[in-house]
C-alpha cells in the first residue's frame, strides 16, 4: 500500500459545471461561475472585493502593482514561504528584507518585525503558514506606525482565522490559492481580496490588462480603453466552474480534514511530550483548517532518515521550503543576519499526508510509521 502525500478531490460536481459553462457559450474569464465564487466569498468572509485570479502567485503581482512598488522601495517578508511571495515585489524593482520565523511556528516573528522597518519600507507580507495565523494585531499596529502596507499571503488560509476574523480580510489585500495542494482547489487558480475599498476600482483595471472594460460591462463608461498598467490576470470560467463545486462542499472538505488532523495529533503527541519531534503550535488567536499536519525533527539527517524510514513503508512525507535568504538567486543580496529559525524549519520540519479521502486506516499506518521511527511501535 502506498500513502501519496496529497490527492485531489473531486466533489462530483466539477464536470457538470464545467459543461454548463461551456454550454453558455462564455469560458472566458468572468463568466457565471466566476461571478458566483466572487459572491460566495464576499458573503461568507464579508470581503469588500474578490477578485479570482489565475493563481495566487498573480494575486500577489496585482497586489504589488496596487502598492506602487517601485526600486528601491523595502517590503519585508518571511524567509521561510515561496519564492511566490517575494517575486511579485521583485519583479517590480523591490528589495526584499527577510523576517526570521519564530521559535515555535514557521510563521514571521513579530518582536523582531518593527527593527526592520526603514524609512523605505512600504509593505509588510505576513504569510500563515499552515492556516496558523501570523499575529496580526502586532503586524497592524507597526504598519499603522510606519504608514506602511499590510498585504497578508493567505495562499493555505481558506477557513482559517485570526481571532475570529478569516486570514487574507484582516490586512490591506490579500492573496489566496486553489493549487490542487489546497484545501478547495481549481488545478490551479487564486483570489485577490480587496479588503481596502481605496484599491478596488484599480484592482479591477490592473486585473483587465491595465483596462476598465469592467466598467464597460456594467454601462459605467460608453467605451473601454487602456488606462493603467495590468495583465491578463482573470481565470477562464472553467477553472472557475471547478471552484465553485468545491467551495458547495467546502464545509464537508474542512470536516474531514479537521478529523484527520486530530487524529495525527493524538497519535503523536507523547512523541512531542518526549521531545522526540515537535507537533504544530496553534496560537490562542489562531483557528486551525487541517491545511497541512507537520512535525519538526531535531536535525536535517533525522529528517532526511525519517522521510527515507516513511518511503520504505509506502508512506510519502515531504520537506517543505528552503530558506530564500540563501537560495542561489538571493544569498549574495541578503544582508547577512542570521535567521536561525527559517533555517531550521527549513532543514527540520516534515509534512505528513492529509487530503479527504485519506482514511482513517491509513492516517493509522503513518502513525504507526512515525512511531516506529522514534522506537514505539
Amino acid at each position: 500500500m502506498t500513502i501519496p502525500f496529497n490527492k485531489p478531490y473531486l466533489t462530483g460536481r466539477e464536470t457538470d459545471y464545467i459543461r454548463q459553462a461551456v454550454e453558455s457559450g462564455k469560458i472566458s474569464g468572468d463568466g457565471m461561475f466566476t461571478k458566483r465564487c466572487h459572491r460566495f466569498f464576499e458573503q461568507r468572509y464579508g470581503i469588500p472585493r474578490a477578485l479570482l485570479t489565475t493563481s495566487c502567485t498573480d494575486a500577489l503581482e496585482m497586489a504589488a502593482i496596487l502598492a506602487d512598488i517601485g526600486p528601491g522601495d523595502e517590503v519585508i517578508a518571511p524567509s521561510f514561504t515561496f519564492v511566490s511571495t517575494v517575486n511579485a515585489f521583485v519583479l517590480r524593482g523591490a528589495r526584499i528584507v527577510f523576517a526570521d520565523s519564530g521559535d515555535e511556528t514557521p510563521n514571521i516573528d513579530t518582536s523582531r518585525l518593527e527593527g526592520l522597518v526603514t524609512p523605505r519600507t512600504r509593505v509588510i507580507v505576513p504569510v500563515h503558514y499552515g492556516g496558523v495565523a501570523c499575529d496580526m494585531d502586532v503586524i497592524l499596529s507597526i504598519a499603522e506606525r510606519h504608514g506602511l502596507l499590510v498585504v497578508e499571503d493567505a495562499a493555505q488560509a481558506v477557513e482559517a482565522a485570526y481571532r475570529g476574523r478569516q486570514l487574507g480580510t484582516i490586512g490591506h489585500l490579500g492573496a489566496f490559492s486553489f493549487h490542487e495542494t489546497k484545501n478547495v482547489i481549481a488545478g490551479e487558480g487564486g483570489m485577490l481580496a480587496v479588503n481596502d475599498q481605496r484599491f478596488a476600482a484599480r484592482a479591477e483595471i490592473i486585473r483587465e490588462k491595465g483596462t476598465n472594460r469592467a466598467a464597460f460591462f456594467r454601462g459605467e463608461v460608453d467605451k473601454y480603453g487602456w488606462v493603467d498598467i495590468g495583465s491578463s490576470f482573470l481565470p477562464s470560467d472553467i477553472v472557475a466552474a471547478f471552484l465553485y463545486a468545491q467551495l458547495e462542499n467546502i464545509d464537508r472538505i474542512q470536516r474531514r480534514r479537521l478529523e484527520i488532523w486530530e487524529q495525527y495529533r493524538r497519535g503523536l503527541a507523547d512523541l512531542a511530550a518526549d521531545g522526540c519531534c515537535r507537533l504544530p503550535v496553534l496560537p490562542a488567536y489562531a483557528s486551525n483548517n487541517a491545511h497541512l499536519f507537520h512535525l519538526v525533527c531535531d536535525s536535517l539527517k533525522q529528517r532526511t532518515e525519517l522521510i527515507e524510514w516513511l518511503k520504505g513503508r509506502g508512506v510519502m512525507a515531504v520537506f517543505h521550503y528552503l530558506s530564500l535568504h540563501r537560495s542561489s538567486f538571493f544569498k549574495d543580496r541578503h544582508d547577512g543576519r542570521p535567521l536561525p529559525c527559517a533555517d531550521r524549519f527549513s532543514d527540520c520540519l516534515v509534512r505528513l499526508p492529509l487530503f479527504f479521502e485519506l482514511t482513517d486506516g491509513q492516517v493509522e499506518a503513518v502513525i504507526a510509521g512515525v512511531r516506529s521511527f522514534y522506537g514505539r511501535g
